[in-house]
């Protein structure tokens, strides 16, 4: 072989891998492309069904936001009156608590004086129990 001819056969094969090259480039340009369109048309898709749940989120929002106004308004109530109820009770109590104590305790006192005097004085009434317990212990 001369040097033209083999000259012809290097340039013969640098065209055909070139060739070839360029045919794998051109599939996957392809390939690339219809992936993009694809992505593309989906992106629309999820744009056009995101837009109305946004706004219906947004409006969820608005609602549950004017109720929480409303339960912070309800709560500010109920905290007057139990204030209010609080004092009522305090205002009750020493009132009427020290007055009620006081007839309690005459009512007591009478009832042990008549008590002694009905039964004589050696006979003593049994005082209450005050709560005493007997050791029991888990052995």
């Amino acid at each position: 072989m001369s040097g033209g001819e083999v000259a012809g056969v290097a340039g013969l094969v640098v065209a055909v891998f070139w060739a070839i090259l360029v045919s794998f480039l051109a599939v996957a340009l392809a390939r690339l492309a219809g992936t993009l369109r694809r992505t593309t048309e989906m992106v629309a898709s999820i744009t056009e069904q995101a837009v109305p749940l946004l706004g219906e989120a947004s409006d969820a929002l608005r609602s549950a936001h004017a109720q929480l106004d409303r339960v912070d308004t309800i709560t500010a109530d109920v905290a007057e009156v139990t204030a209010n109820a609080s004092a009522l009770a305090g205002t009750v109590a020493s009132t009427f608590g020290g007055p009620l104590v006081k007839v309690a305790a005459f009512g007591y006192g009478v009832r042990r004086a008549v008590g002694l005097q009905a039964g004589g004085a050696g006979k003593v009434l049994p005082t209450a129990r005050r709560g005493r317990r007997r050791n029991r212990s888990k052995d």
